[in-house]
């Protein structure tokens, strides 16, 4: 059986693809084996492969991710592995190099247009060292996927690398016996920059009967949770954390409508087609999404929510009530996609990848 190590930078606990990849490996004839790293809020590795996690002298910025690669080229250096996996260009540098060391195939996940991010757009130094490290180490692969076509489109003619498509989607779920009661408006995922978040609190000054959860943690958290205490009238705002997934999927079936509405900044953005759509959709939750060309695909080809096209707070809170006031209507369409949009028809785009190192 061979050995595939698995390498990412964020926390194995709960990095949903990077665990069902995993899954779907091991159930298709490789030993897994996953690296990662432990920061100050990880909790207990819950994880049923093998795995390993570093502690590193700093969690966040260039020097987190100079040390990872490190630790990672080390450990792979001095541990048995047939094939490396790395996900995201935070984790190429580590593997590609220990690829080329010990003579191993290497296999790069890009779930997201890492170089186009908007903590580094506009800073020329940090995405100048990005863009090298994707030059250099991306056409070393031998094999390569990412989250959307309209991506692979782009790596493919950049690298004159072959990308195929492996969408971020999440394993089928039965369909809530019992539908939401309430007017609860579901936000899950990162609180990071230009995610539509400050005009998701902002909108519920017009929305007095509606409750909106925030599911998730990140660089901004702060900064919204001070807004919304600021939000001196309209509905609720729950800071609900980042939960565990069992508890995610728990409370995303009882939302009346999820959002994914993220701002069109730079071109990871705007080619963004963020997995929260499909737990909505599993969820049956009908969504509203951002006026971006992959996002609004899945909602036009499905017929599973709205595109907003005003980006106002008020605009969005109208857009929130014709969803929650129409929900039925999307009943039948969030049934027929979560059908279709589940990991259990994804995996099989994952194992035609792979189905040559077994």
């Amino acid at each position: 059986m061979k050995r595939i190590m698995i390498a990412v930078t964020t926390d194995l606990n709960t990095d949903q693809r990077v665990l069902r990849i995993a899954g779907t490996l091991a159930d298709n004839g490789f030993d897994v084996m996953l690296f990662g790293r432990e920061n100050p809020s990880s909790k207990p590795l819950s994880v049923k492969f093998p795995a390993v996690r570093c502690k590193l002298m700093a969690n966040k910025g260039m020097m987190m991710y100079l040390l990872f690669n490190w630790r990672l080229l080390w450990y792979l250096m001095f541990h048995k592995f047939d094939l490396v996996l790395a996900n995201d260009l935070d984790s190429l540098v580590g593997a590609s190099l220990a690829s080329v060391l010990k003579h191993k195939p290497l296999v790069y996940d890009s779930h997201e247009y890492f170089t186009e991010l908007p903590e580094l757009v506009g800073r020329r130094f940090k995405r100048g060292v990005w863009l090298a490290a994707e030059r250099l180490f991306v056409p070393r692969a031998v094999a390569a996927y990412t989250v959307c076509q309209s991506l692979a489109d782009i790596y493919t003619v950049k690298y004159n690398l072959q990308f195929s498509v492996v969408r971020n989607v999440p394993y089928a779920l039965p369909k809530p016996e019992n539908a939401p009661v309430g007017k609860i408006i579901m936000y899950q995922g990162a609180l990071n920059v230009g995610r539509g978040i400050e005009m998701m609190i902002a909108a519920m000054q017009y929305l007095p009967d509606y409750e909106l959860w925030i599911a998730g943690s990140g660089g901004v958290e702060n900064d919204l949770r001070q807004l919304a205490d600021e939000q001196k009238s309209g509905g609720k705002i729950v800071f609900l954390g980042r939960l565990a997934p069992d508890e995610l999927r728990q409370r995303t079936q009882q939302a009346a409508v999820g959002l994914s509405i993220e701002e069109d900044l730079g071109q990871n953005y705007h080619y963004a087609l963020p997995n929260k759509l499909f737990d909505y959709i599993q969820a049956r939750v009908p969504v509203i999404v951002s006026h971006l060309p992959e996002m609004q695909r899945i909602v036009d080809d499905c017929r599973v929510g709205e595109v907003l096209t005003e980006r106002t707070p008020s605009d969005l809170a109208v857009l929130i009530q014709k969803v929650v006031s129409q929900r039925d209507k999307y009943a039948e369409k969030l049934d027929i996609a979560a059908a279709e949009l589940n990991w259990e028809n994804e995996s099989k785009r994952l194992i035609d990848i792979y189905k040559r190192f077994v």
